[in-house]
């Protein structure tokens, strides 16, 4: 019965959803479903079907494993949309688990025009993030840029699909009917593109030989070894070889094709949320020069730095990938910037929650961990009475990011999901000390 309902928590019906999380917390209640007390784990960045989620998970989902998983902290991240805050917030609250949501979009950095950051191949151009925010309906200020972040997206894809399909034919899509439907809120990417492709070759030559030599002809690969109809290796090789740098679908994005850091940023401290800049493997031109790259991100609003820790290390080897991680964090910390990490699960083989036991992982868990506590905090005090990390409040009463830092780190380590409505009501009258108290601490 678990493992049914756990499928329906991915159904694209959100009432389905609804209802299959109040079954799962009544076998709670009644004492037939045992959940761990929560430990030291932690995944801040897990990307839903909102966007992309390589196993389909929906917010609740996702909040049910991680509590299953026993989590101290879960977030989720989607591209260019706040679609999963409400669900996600509520399913963390009735299941007892501490969350928080933002999310992730491309900018473009004029300081770094001629360096690549950490989207390859793209001069200028970076991923980063909006963590923490405390409501999915921002301000109505706010609303047109949030909508412009998905429209952009979007229209960017479907003239994508365009050329791709001139290529791929007679394998070609249509967007609203092959694309969309495998999303619930109409917020394709890439990665459902591709995996529409897949579906569509499939419809038009089945799984014979006939597939093999299609794929084989238009990659320029043999496709034999790529896990046909649709496995990981054959939807990275339709990516890489028909949308990324070099491909038929690729346009190169210049200064116009997103909006710069700084007005993200503005668009982030304006909803509430925690601008964070987003760190690759420290390999390319622009992550070489981190110092001269945290002094832009932090010179226009960013106080925080996310990290993959997954894809920077290989387990039993001390290479160059290890010691730039660790240096990257390093140089966060000395900056007092709040770290934090996750593994996307927005591509086949990614994990559920970092190997945190792992020698290469286990010195940097206290660090992730106190980014956790320190965006859970915040989003509650943001989200019930306006007094979170980035507020007037915090500022007036933490003259340095270090001490501001340990005040939300132990809030988040106190406070409770059951506790989090304690803080309504509070005023910018009210003392750190008095925040404490209202969590009993």
């Amino acid at each position: 019965m678990i493992e049914e309902l756990e499928q329906q928590l991915d159904s694209f019906n959100s009432a389905e959803r609804e209802r299959t999380l109040e079954v799962l917390s009544g076998e709670i209640e009644a004492g037939r479903i045992d959940l761990p007390t929560p430990g030291e784990f932690v995944n801040l960045h897990c990307h839903t079907f909102f966007s992309y989620n390589t196993y389909g998970y929906s917010p609740s989902k996702f909040a049910w494993l991680a509590r299953k998983a026993g989590l101290a902290v879960a977030g989720t991240v989607d591209f260019d949309v706040l679609d999963a805050l409400d669900e996600f917030g509520q399913a963390c609250r009735r299941l007892r688990l501490k969350g928080c949501s933002g999310l992730e979009t491309r900018v473009y950095v004029p300081e770094f025009s001629t360096r690549v950051i950490n989207s390859p191949g793209e001069p200028g151009i970076s991923y980063h993030m909006g963590v923490g925010f405390p409501h999915a309906q921002v301000p109505v200020e706010q609303q047109g840029f949030l909508h412009s972040l998905k429209e952009t997206a979007q229209r960017r894809n479907r003239d994508l699909t365009v050329r791709v399909n001139a290529y791929l034919s007679p394998v070609e899509l249509d967007y609203e009917g092959d694309v969309l439907t495998l999303t619930p809120a109409g917020n394709a990417t890439e990665r459902h593109v591709c995996l529409a492709y897949a579906h569509k070759a499939v419809e038009t030559f089945g799984e014979g030989d006939a597939l093999t030599e299609f794929w084989s002809a238009k990659l320029g690969v043999d496709a034999k070894p790529l896990g046909l109809p649709e496995g990981r290796d054959l939807l990275n090789t339709i990516r890489a070889k028909t949308m990324k740098r070099g491909g038929v679908g690729y346009v190169q994005p210049d200064s116009g094709s997103f909006p710069q850091m700084a007005e993200t940023n503005r668009f982030i401290l304006a909803c509430g949320g925690m601008p964070t800049h987003t760190w690759l493997d420290g390999a390319s031109d622009g992550e070489r020069a981190i110092e001269e790259l945290l002094d832009v991100a932090m010179g226009t609003g960013a106080v925080a730095l996310n990290v993959i820790p997954d894809r920077n290390y290989t387990p039993g080897r001390q290479d160059q990938k290890i010691k730039n991680l660790y240096d990257a964090i390093e140089r966060a910390q000395k900056r007092d910037l709040v770290v934090i990490g996750g593994t996307e699960m927005n591509s086949p083989g990614q994990k559920f929650v970092d190997d945190f036991d792992s020698a290469e992982l286990a010195p940097l868990l206290p660090v992730f961990l106190k980014g956790a506590y320190i965006v859970y905090a915040h989003s509650v005090m943001q989200r019930h009475c306006g007094l979170g990390y980035t507020s007037e409040w915090a500022r007036t009463h933490f003259g340095e990011a270090a001490e501001r830092n340990s005040f939300f780190e132990r809030l988040g380590r106190s406070m409770q999901p059951d506790q989090e409505t304690n803080l309504a009501g509070l005023s910018e009258a009210a003392t750190p000390g008095e925040v404490l108290d209202q969590v009993g601490e």
